[in-house]
């Protein structure tokens, strides 16, 4: 039985706790798990695995919980909850961190930041650290330091028949390869090693420019990205502004194009490196202030509380095209809501000087990641919203590569499976076939054995 196996709780519906249990961060997502594990080590992730291989259920991997698509649950199957896997141990010495598969970048940021070490994350602190660093990790070290994947150096996995084993490029090298941008297909990581980098304190930048100069920022981003420091991470977005205290009143709630950045390099230049950004337009509204990089990293989340409705699209482009920004133009201006976004994230510098071959994430010749996040409170105003996205992608399809970012797509994305990976996608089925020939592990962005 599996609740004689585990040593964490096993919930079911006639459990007091499972219906707060069963939700995810996507409140569009309403499933209901015959059973739901919350583990408190990998002896209860390999009962959770066994248990739904032996019963032919579906089985959920679930992280931070923030997959758009919700696939950190299922009807009817088994959900393993990591949540309280969440430990983080550093090695000053060797400037490394072991960090438990349930972590979220808020706990791997703050344990890490003690030390004045960091690498690189998500920009949303409550992100799971498993779920953004297998498919890849865009943040705002990216430029200096690659993705998340990249500082990756080793990866405990319990696979499909039950297997405890360690990846990385001393073992199992096929396995640390495909783990590497491939997603949750191959098993659950139970903790992951990273490459840590010395990063402290930072200096944050938010500016805001009128909506009518928004193609001026852009071409100005397009510009300056190409030569700016790596240290420097930053990216435009097309934001409705929320109140605050940095903002003049008259101007909440109306549609601005912004930039956020955010100098990773020595704190005493920062705000010099910050006067770039007033030089596209003029601001409305613009914050530069030194921060921890911890808080840097959190300062999104009040506006992305759990439980909102969540659909995203997202394009991979070698350059932003005038014909891109004039999409962005059109679309970004009509962002629906606060909480709704479209950022355009600089994925150029130390993530281009990695072979495209050299881990499973392969658009290594792209130098942009947008973004369309559709995020709204309302149920009422799904079909609205959600057509608002798909327009918005569609406009940029002519000028964006056939694939994408797998972190940001949505359910209805399978289809581009094999764009997602290029020349890899052969490679990534043969190790599939080798680690998850029954294709346990099928709830994600799937690769088919």
């Amino acid at each position: 039985m599996l609740r004689e196996r585990a040593r964490g709780q096993v919930i079911t519906a006639s459990d007091a706790e499972y219906e707060a249990a069963r939700k995810v961060y996507n409140g569009m997502i309403d499933r209901r798990p015959s059973v739901i594990v919350r583990a408190v080590d990998v002896g209860d992730v390999m009962a959770g695995i066994d248990y739904a291989r032996e019963n032919g259920l579906d089985l959920s991997v679930r992280g931070g919980s923030h997959s758009v698509p919700g696939f950190g649950t299922c009807d009817v199957g088994v959900v393993i909850d990591l949540g309280r896997m969440n430990s983080v141990r550093v090695d000053p010495r060797l400037r490394t961190a072991r960090a438990e598969g349930g972590c979220t970048w808020g706990d791997f940021n703050h344990a890490t930041y003690a030390f004045g070490l960091a690498t690189t994350g998500g920009i949303i602190a409550s992100t799971g650290i498993a779920g953004l660093t297998l498919g890849g990790g865009i943040g705002y070290l990216s430029r200096g330091f690659g993705l998340s994947l990249d500082n990756l150096l080793s990866a405990d996995v319990v696979t499909a028949d039950g297997r405890f084993v360690v990846a990385s490029a001393k073992e199992n090298e096929d396995l640390f390869w495909a783990l590497r941008g491939g997603g949750g297909n191959f098993g659950v990581v139970t903790s992951f090693e990273f490459q840590l980098h010395p990063v402290k304190d930072v200096v944050a930048g938010l500016f805001f420019y009128p909506i009518d100069r928004a193609r001026d920022v852009l071409s100005f981003y397009r510009d300056y990205v190409a030569t700016a420091p790596e240290q420097m991470g930053f990216f435009p977005a097309f934001q409705i502004a929320p109140p605050l205290p940095f903002i003049p009143e008259k101007e909440h709630g109306k549609t601005f194009c912004a930039i956020v950045a955010c100098w990773a390099g020595a704190p005493k230049d920062g705000q010099n490196q910050m006067a770039a950004f007033r030089t596209p337009a003029p601001t409305v509204a613009e914050m530069v202030a030194p921060m921890t990089y911890y808080a840097m990293n959190s300062l999104f989340d009040p506006l992305y509380r759990p439980g909102l409705q969540h659909y995203w699209k997202s394009s991979f482009a070698t350059e932003l095209a005038d014909g891109a920004i004039a999409a962005h133009t059109k679309f970004g201006p009509k962002v629906p809501v606060v909480t709704s976004t479209v950022h355009i994230y600089p994925i150029n510098g130390a993530c281009n000087r990695v072979p495209a071959d050299a881990t499973a994430f392969a658009y290594r010749d792209a130098k942009f990641a947008t973004v369309i996040a559709g995020m709204w409170p309302n149920p009422a105003d799904n079909q609205k919203n959600i057509k608002w996205v798909k327009d918005y992608y569609k406009a940029l399809e002519p000028y964006s590569l056939a694939g994408g970012y797998v972190n940001f797509m949505a359910d209805d994305d399978q289809g581009r499976i094999r764009d997602n990976y290029k020349d890899n996608y052969t490679r990534l089925v043969s190790i599939k076939r080798k680690f998850d020939p029954g294709n346990l592990f099928h709830l994600n962005q799937n690769i088919k054995p």
